[in-house]
């Protein structure tokens, strides 16, 4: 069939307008090319070089730990961290890289993380375990035979390190050795060093080129805000280890900082909050382009404490002033005092509004690693010993309220009862109160206050035969000696209540004579100043059992306070405690009560009382007892007291090693009232146009 002229038109102008169509579809597209590849190329080709994203951990802040009026004790500061992720360089310049960086840290004073257990000039393994060594050796697939200096240079082999020099060759194989143990690839960093210093932070970015890959991360750092202050409460942090790490890798790196002791291990898990991501671009260079945050980090909780930092600092000074006064021949003669601890106590609450243990540390250098030589020291005179709460020492006479109230409730005497104290007890093993060895002489008859007072050694005999060892230790252990306060700290010793059981235990026959000894203290009797500090706070509140705490509150980062329940929940979780609330209430006789009171009130406030010399005049009535107890070769003195005498509010117990005599440490007590009762204050003039604000009571 053949077109007519009108339809062959029609047909080649549809034809004709297509291909125009398609020439100008084409234009458009070449057009388009050229800009994309000529025109806007090189933008475009350095923004796809920036396309390589990588995950970074943004750490979480751990959480503050405060004093009870919201002074922060530990809180953290803004620091850096230096990461670095896999680029597309040889080995040889991987190691040139960190041999560069590695200079400018130990120039400037940075320590990058070292967890290559071999020493060199000499070579020697720093893993003395035979079995831990072997695996180490199987885990990085070496000779199990092995040297040191054969494991060195299979290893310098392996990561292909050219270097002649040794301390060259060992400062790239550490970080080496930390990727190989960590991994890392191009979207994983491996931390070479935390806590970096601005001065590295500058100067590595100043020349970012050079480093490729490398990322520095701005991330908190922990601090003690008051150096040596409350350290045996407040504890150490410290990189976490394998045996601690195991089960946690989902929440910890192995260079990451973990509770070792005190409230920083107590409270870990609340302290630590929960890390973030930080995406980063890089070129493919591996230079950083860019950042942002892709998970916000979650803040530890905060630890509110009981403990007042004003109290704290007062007690820990008149501890250590204390100590060195005995110890330089201060008072009538000279010892060599050297160690002691302090509690001060809310008698009502239980609160510990200070403890001290001396010699002390500070927590600050174990942050980062501490020097083995720093440590050394610190070892040699146990300052990282927390005598408060696991020091047992034997009480001497400030446990004679204990035998005192023991007698009175029971009957076998009563607050109008005299015994006769003519020097030489007569039975068993015949002791002698302590002024026969002194004047030739006993005190006469005295009635329980009196006892107290002078703290008659005989009366208290004649007492602990009337009413037995197991008397004296339902009593004892009635007012939570011999039995852990359950405070929330780590390594709270039990202490031990004299008993037949004890014996027992050792096999051994009780005999009276062991009975006379401890209703004076002595015998078995060692118990932690915490649980003394708990048994005079019972004796001033009326005889009423006490929770002993460390703990005000826990806020999370959303403002939450925790339960005092669930507080008391996770500590007993954490520490292993049991529940404790069937403490049978003795209702002890306010009347009973007072004449042992009125006795310890004698001590300090009477002529002939053996801590009147210190309190004489003093501007607050206060109730006290001194003891002195000998260990061996060595005599512990010991101070325990409250205030005020009327209207109880806290309860004092001091004991240091190595003294004289007990009443030496009155003193200790003495400074801590002074800065409690405010008499340490200068004039304050009060402001007219002051706002009005709340006030925290203690």
């Amino acid at each position: 069939m053949r077109l007519d002229n009108s339809e062959l038109k029609s047909s080649k102008i549809k034809y004709n307008m297509l291909s125009m169509f398609v020439y100008i579809i084409g234009i458009i597209l070449l057009v388009q090319l050229f800009n994309l590849q000529i025109v806007k190329g090189q933008e475009y080709r350095e923004q796809s070089n920036t396309r390589l994203t990588r995950e970074s951990t943004l750490k979480a802040a751990r959480g503050n730990i405060l004093d009870r009026t919201g002074n922060k004790i530990v809180s953290n500061t803004m620091g850096f961290r230096l990461d670095l992720y896999k680029t597309k360089v040889d080995s040889g310049t991987l190691n040139n890289t960190i041999l560069k960086l590695v200079n400018i840290l130990e120039k400037n004073g940075d320590s990058y993380y070292d967890n290559l257990p071999i020493t060199v000039e000499p070579f020697a393994f720093n893993i003395s375990d035979e079995d831990e060594l072997k695996k180490w050796k199987k885990n990085n697939k070496l000779d199990e035979n092995a040297s040191a200096e054969d494991c060195f240079y299979a290893l310098k082999e392996k990561y292909e390190i050219q270097s002649n020099d040794i301390l060259e060759s060992r400062k790239i194989m550490a970080v080496r050795y930390e990727i190989s143990q960590n991994g890392y690839s191009s979207t994983k960093a491996v931390e070479i060093c935390g806590n970096l210093s601005r001065t590295s932070a500058m100067e590595i970015s100043e020349n970012s080129s050079q480093f490729a890959g490398i990322d520095i991360v701005t991330e908190p750092i922990i601090s003690y805000t008051s150096g040596s202050l409350a350290s045996h409460i407040l504890g150490t942090v410290g990189k976490i280890d394998p045996n601690e790490l195991e089960g946690k890798e989902d929440t910890y790196g192995m260079n990451d900082l973990i509770g070792k002791t005190g409230i920083q291990y107590v409270f870990e898990d609340l302290l630590k909050g929960t890390n973030g991501v930080r995406q980063i671009d890089m070129d493919i260079e591996g230079t950083v382009t860019g950042e942002y945050v892709a998970e916000e980090a979650i803040a530890g909780s905060d630890v509110v404490l009981s403990i007042d930092s004003n109290i704290q600092a007062a007690t820990e000074k008149a501890l250590k002033d204390n100590i060195t006064k005995i110890s330089t021949g201060g008072f009538a003669s000279r010892s060599d005092a050297d160690a002691g601890a302090v509690v001060v106590m809310n008698v009502k609450t239980g609160e510990i509004l200070a403890m001290a243990s001396y010699p002390d540390y500070e927590p600050q250098l174990f942050v980062n690693g501490i020097s083995n030589e720093k440590y050394q020291e610190y070892n040699e005179v146990s300052a990282l010993y927390n005598r408060a709460i696991s020091g047992t020492y034997a009480p001497g006479s400030i446990f004679k309220m204990v035998t005192a109230i023991a007698g009175l409730e029971t009957g076998a005497i009563n607050v109008k009862t005299t015994i006769n104290d003519t020097g030489v007890y007569p039975y068993a093993h015949k002791p002698v109160c302590w002024i026969y060895t002194e004047y030739g002489r006993g005190h006469g008859f005295l009635n329980v206050s009196q006892a107290i007072k002078h703290s008659c050694n005989y009366f208290f005999y004649e007492v602990g035969n009337r009413i037995g060892i197991d008397t004296l230790e339902k009593y004892a252990k009635y007012f939570g000696l011999g039995k852990k306060t359950q405070v929330e700290l780590p390594s709270e010793s039990t202490g031990v209540v004299a008993s037949q059981k004890r014996a027992d235990e050792e096999n051994r026959i009780w005999y009276l004579g062991e009975t006379l000894s401890a209703s004076i203290g002595q015998s078995y009797n060692n118990f932690t100043p915490i649980q003394m500090a708990k048994y005079i706070s019972m004796l001033a509140n009326g005889g009423k059992n006490v929770d002993v705490t460390l703990i005000k509150t826990v806020i999370d980062s959303n403002g939450n306070q925790m339960s005092k329940q669930q507080i008391d929940e996770y500590v007993n979780n954490k520490l292993g405690f049991s529940s404790d609330d069937n403490v049978e209430d003795l209702n002890i006789s306010q009347e009973n009560l007072r004449a042992v009171l009125e006795g310890m009130k004698g001590v300090t406030s009477e002529s002939g009382g053996t801590a009147y010399s210190t309190f004489a005049g003093f501007n607050v009535e206060v109730a006290g007892k001194t003891g002195t107890a000998q260990v061996g070769n060595k005599t512990n003195g010991w101070f325990a007291g409250f205030a005020p005498y009327d209207d109880p509010e806290i309860a004092i117990v001091a004991v240091v090693e190595n003294v004289t005599h007990g009443g030496y440490t009155a003193e200790i007590a003495k400074d801590i009232l002074e800065e409690y009762f405010g008499m340490n204050a200068s004039e304050i003039v009060e402001s007219q146009e002051a706002i009005p604000s709340v006030q925290v009571v203690r």
